[in-house]
């Protein structure tokens, strides 16, 4: 009889991008993880379990998969067929990131099984170069929060900051689903010099608020006028959510390209999260309070 051949398994935390006026630039890896344990097969079997599992796609398109094949072909590599067992516990089509898991664990699937011997920046820079953009995917390779940017050479740039042990996070995700690429579609194509000069302000302003751990400085550090106002019509709440002012509520974002919310709050102060949800039952949809502690370490990759 054949010796089985060994299973690994990678964890990919899900990750929440902008931060309110950090557009492309800021993430948060949540310990809301996307796992994925795999082996080498002759054929591609793939099963998923958990949230949504019903709508990742058990064959040749799984994300996971195709990342993988995209990354042994373009290292002049035969991949072999893997076997996969998929546990996801990310709310899919909510601003997750669950399309950069997916791509990070497709990334280092592809490392394991063709021996590339990737260093950990190698597997940020190629899983930024297929998702477009780094945000999302450095929350996911780093942990905790992420500035990132693409230099001219088109290399991936991140670096990680710490959240003050004071600052608590959660997310409202409510029960409807917002596409990226229709929630993209309603920004514009310019900014005002003026948008422009808010944003990086607030931007550098919330920078300075985690690295110092200054509370005052929220929650104007988490305003934006690059994409939540262009937003707020497709997500039924927002606007009213943004204007919140209550004791130990930091501030909230949309996370990612929404629909679901991010909420900062004074550790101790966690009961401002229904006062959030509230307002999506105002207008006629369900929410639920997902508590996200932060994920301080990216993804992990272990043997069986």
């Amino acid at each position: 009889m054949a010796a089985q051949l060994p299973w690994s398994t990678v964890r990919v935390p899900a990750s929440s991008a902008n931060l309110g006026p950090g557009f492309d630039a800021l993430g948060l890896a949540l310990d809301i993880p996307l796992t994925v344990r795999f082996r080498a097969s002759k054929e591609v079997i793939i099963h998923a379990t958990g949230r949504d599992a019903e709508s990742i796609p058990p064959g040749e398109n799984n994300l996971i998969w195709q990342t993988a094949l995209r990354i042994a072909s373009e290292s002049g590599r035969t991949l072999p067929g893997v076997e996969m067992e998929i546990h996801n516990e990310i709310p899919l089509g909510r601003g997750l990131g669950s399309s950069a898991s997916a791509l990070v664990a497709g990334v280092v699937i592809a490392n394991q099984l063709l021996n590339l011997g990737w260093s950990t920046e190698r597997l940020l820079d190629e899983a930024a170069r297929i998702e477009g953009h780094p945000d999302n995917v450095a929350a996911c390779v780093l942990g905790s929060i992420v500035a990132s940017a693409i230099d001219q050479q088109g290399t991936a740039r991140a670096v990680r900051l710490e959240l003050p042990d004071w600052c608590g996070v959660s997310v409202i995700v409510p029960s409807f689903v917002l596409p990226t690429v229709e929630s993209r579609q309603v920004l514009p194509t310019s900014y005002s010099k003026a948008d422009a000069i808010f944003n990086v302000q607030r931007s550098a302003l919330l920078i300075a608020a985690l690295c110092t751990g200054n509370r005052a400085a929220f929650p104007t550090a988490l305003e934006d006028r690059f994409h939540q106002p262009y937003r707020e019509r497709l997500v039924p709440g927002l606007a009213e959510i943004l204007k919140l002012r209550l004791p130990g509520l930091l501030g909230c974002a949309l996370s990612g390209a929404g629909p679901s919310v991010l909420v900062f709050f004074e550790r101790g102060f966690e009961q401002v999260c229904e006062r959030v949800r509230e307002q999506f039952l105002l207008k006629g949809h369900e929410a639920e309070i997902l508590p996200a502690p932060i994920a301080q370490t990216g993804y992990t990759l272990s043997q069986d």
